[in-house]
């Protein structure tokens, strides 16, 4: 595999607030989801204390017995939240249809203030570690806090007001995913993955990853396919389908996928990624940008529901045995 990195940008100097550090690192930004649609960002302010704490007790989690983890698994009608095991998902199917399940398990949770509003699904808080709801509550914070900079700044890089994206964000949409993928202790069906490949749904994804073997791959405008190097206290974000379409395909929504390690390693190949999926409110129309149009380039996409629009993503990727 070629060697490949993908695009590095430091927002401290956006955050910090200059006229001339906001359009350089806006520069920096626009080119990276034009040409890769991928972006590491270093300088993002999300304390490393809080994340490592919570990567520790998401560790712990996985390590308990099965029967432990499925009382946390929701009921058939909300598999957005909670546990869910090994065999749940196959995301390659929103491109290629029937593919095997992912190598993996999941547990995943919303926003701690919708839980109990309609239309939002209660979070299935483990309680073990005794911390984990108060890591994952303060942790979700930091990724909202995180996730307004970047709109502001995708703002300036798509050539719009700093404040465009403020209104479509006063009551964000986020998922937080925690992915483990065990070691393999049998050989992988044929064209199974960790992570089958696929488009993220959503607008800016945001992932913590670790550097364990059998990792993140982005493919190339050729076709092929890299890894992507870790890089330390950073986070790897990335553009959606939806951030794409709201950008008339300015922005490139990259096919990328989670590699199995390779067989003839010794020792352990677990791998655990912490993923925040963000939209904007769920009834935002997108449409395509003042920006991103014009008469040689009119709008390609009809408006869209943002929610409706992922709903029906995640709908395509689960429930594997349905026809």
């Amino acid at each position: 595999m070629a060697d490949f990195t993908l695009p590095i940008v430091n927002i401290a100097p956006f955050i910090e607030g200059t006229p001339e550090g906001k359009a350089s690192v806006a520069r920096e930004f626009a080119e990276a989801f034009e040409t890769v649609g991928f972006a590491v960002i270093t300088g993002h302010g999300v304390p490393e204390p809080l994340t490592s704490g919570l990567y520790g007790a998401a560790t712990g989690f996985f390590e308990a017995p099965l029967d432990t983890k499925m009382t946390y698994s929701p009921p058939e009608a909300a598999k957005s939240r909670g546990y869910l095991p090994m065999g749940m998902e196959s995301v390659a199917k929103t491109l290629k249809g029937e593919t095997p399940p992912d190598l993996c398990e999941a547990l995943v949770f919303g926003m701690p203030h919708h839980e109990g509003q309609e239309g939002h699904n209660a979070n299935y808080y483990p309680e073990k570690p005794a911390d984990f709801a108060g890591l994952v509550k303060e942790y979700t914070g930091a990724i909202l806090e995180l996730n307004a900079v970047l709109m502001r700044l995708s703002a300036l890089a798509l050539d719009l007001p700093e404040d465009y994206f403020d209104p479509m964000y006063a009551d964000p949409s986020l998922t937080l995913r925690f992915v483990n993928y065990p070691d393999q202790d049998e050989d992988p069906l044929p064209g199974q993955l960790r992570y089958g490949e696929h488009h993220d749904y959503g607008a800016l994804t945001i992932l913590r990853q670790d550097s364990a073997p059998g990792g993140l791959e982005v493919m190339d405008l050729e076709g092929n396919w890299h890894e992507a190097k870790v890089i330390p206290d950073s986070f790897v974000i990335n553009v959606g389908d939806l951030l794409s379409r709201w950008t008339n395909d300015r922005w490139r929504s990259t096919l990328h996928r989670v590699s199995n390690p390779p067989r003839t390693l010794t020792g352990t190949t677990r791998r655990l990624s912490m993923v925040a999926f963000t939209g904007p409110a769920g009834d935002t129309e997108v449409t395509a940008l003042p920006s991103c149009v014009s008469e040689a380039a009119p709008a390609k996409y009809e408006p869209v529901a943002a929610g409706e629009y992922i709903m029906s993503k995640i709908r395509a990727s689960h429930d594997l045995d349905s026809k």
